[in-house]
């Protein structure tokens, strides 16, 4: 109808053939403007491409050099960019982009470093060293710059501190000095041990992988820049930081290996840990807690048939003991939940 309306008019004008016809004005004015834009448009470029288009033989060079091996993995921006510095020019950079964007070639065309994906470690502890978790930590000096050194290995079930060390470095051989001997002194046998630790340079160093393997040991490490993936070891050296009576700075190495020794015995054989249900480490360790639980539960009942008025939800009950202890537990492992050091 619109069409008829063009034609009809240039006879009687627009508002008679629209009028005639139930036409809106708008629509023709609207019908009028796209054909003359069209014809318009066809008069300048004659019905064909640009003018300025490239010519298929400039395309073609032009998609050659973005493919070659000198320029395969720059960006248009930079091929331009060099190409002018040695006096030759295809064309814009915006026309470069879109050759390739023709060909889905829009990308990161540079290489790219692929980052490696680590698993996240899924250990389980059950029983005395089955687990262990070492790491380092550093003690500040009596000047500013100076540092001690101090390794912990813990184990993961018990919280038992099996063995520390002191020293002015961090090193390799240092830690394989103490892992020999603390598991010479646990009685561990061959193949029955897991010790984990983070990334650091000794953790993963040659001789501490060599004596590993040579003891029978399995090793695992945490990811990069995961703290959550070696919890009990952090959360050790926090209880020991946030003691009373740990120092801004040490004296001496003496000084650092004076409060280690008065520190490592109070929490292996004192410190009642709410991990382990309020035993202390070393009962753990050393198989004490059936002994410790029944003279609890006795207490408890002596209390309890002493005045039942006082315990409202009937008999107490001690905490118990949890049989498995991990570092990431797997989704869906429906054991009890574990709490860390507090």
């Amino acid at each position: 109808m619109i069409e008829v309306a063009l034609g009809l008019s240039e006879m009687v004008g627009v508002s008679k053939a629209c009028r005639s016809l139930g036409v809106s004005r708008a629509s023709l004015y609207r019908k009028l403007k796209i054909s003359n834009h069209s014809e318009g448009r066809s008069a300048r470029s004659g019905g064909g491409a640009s003018h300025r288009a490239l010519s298929l033989a400039e395309k073609d060079e032009a998609l050659t050099i973005l493919h070659s091996e000198e320029f395969v993995d720059k960006s248009p921006a930079e091929v331009h960019a060099t190409l002018l510095d040695h006096g030759k020019i295809l064309c814009s950079v915006r026309t470069l982009y879109r050759m390739l964007a023709c060909r889905n070639e829009i990308a990161l065309r540079g290489k790219q470093m692929h980052h490696v994906k680590y698993a996240k470690p899924e250990l389980l502890a059950t029983r005395p060293n089955e687990l262990w978790s070492w790491d380092i930590t550093k003690l500040k000096g009596p000047v500013k710059w100076t540092y001690y050194y101090l390794y912990v290995i813990l184990d993961v079930f018990s919280r038992y501190v099996v063995g520390w060390m002191i020293a002015y470095a961090e090193n390799a051989e240092l830690a394989c000095d103490l892992i020999a001997e603390t598991v010479w002194r646990q009685g561990v046998e061959r193949g029955g041990l897991t010790i984990h630790a983070d990334r650091g340079a000794s953790m993963r160093s040659r001789s501490v992988s060599m004596l590993l393997s040579d003891l029978g040991v399995r090793r695992t490490h945490s990811r990069p820049h995961v703290s959550n993936d070696n919890p009990y070891s952090e959360s050790q050296f926090k209880t020991m930081k946030y003691a009373s009576d740990f120092p801004e700075r040490f004296g001496s190495i003496e000084d650092a290996r004076e409060f280690c020794t008065r520190f490592f015995e109070w929490y292996n054989k004192r410190h009642h840990h709410s991990g382990i249900a309020m035993m202390t480490p070393e009962d753990v360790h050393y198989n004490r807690v059936e002994e410790i639980q029944r003279r609890r539960a006795e207490t408890l009942e002596r209390a309890y048939m002493s005045h039942p008025e006082r315990y409202v939800n009937g008999p107490p009950k001690q905490l118990v003991l949890p049989q498995c202890v991990w570092i990431n537990r797997p989704t869906g492992n429906n054991d009890d939940r574990l709490t860390l050091e507090k």
